[in-house]
């Protein structure tokens, strides 16, 4: 049985190499959740090249984000591996979680030397009332 993780970043063009390798990791050394002996959870793609941009408008995006969905991943190693990278614009990195039982993405910022979650804190899937029906 899988577990998968829907992961998307969005980085200034100047840490295109830095997220590359990042995506190297995952697919090589990133430990597995609750497997430690493990290692490889998938990888990271670059969603908008001028080339193939899937994305609707008339234009192209004007940033760059990668995206995978990554098996049985642990998402607190990825989230530190995130915030320990040197990043040329730490300011810019955007990291967007969704995890396998959660309904929407958590968005993790690198901000006064430390890796915040921004967007949204609550409420969340566990809420009494969360969900409508």
């Amino acid at each position: 049985m899988s577990w998968v993780a829907n992961v998307m970043m969005s980085v200034d063009v100047a840490d295109s190499a830095s997220v590359e390798m990042l995506s190297e990791w995952l697919r090589k050394d990133a430990p597995r959740r609750a497997q430690p002996q493990a290692h490889g959870v998938g990888f990271l793609k670059l969603l908008t090249t001028p080339g193939t941009n899937e994305w609707g408008g008339w234009k192209h995006p004007e940033c760059e984000v990668w995206a995978g969905a990554l098996n049985h991943a642990d998402l607190d190693a990825l989230k530190q591996r995130v915030f320990e990278t040197a990043w040329r614009e730490p300011n810019l990195v955007q990291l967007l979680v969704m995890d396998q039982q959660e309904g929407f993405f958590r968005m993790w910022m690198i901000r006064d030397n430390e890796l915040r979650q921004f967007a949204p804190l609550q409420p969340d899937e566990e809420d009494e009332g969360f969900y409508r029906g």
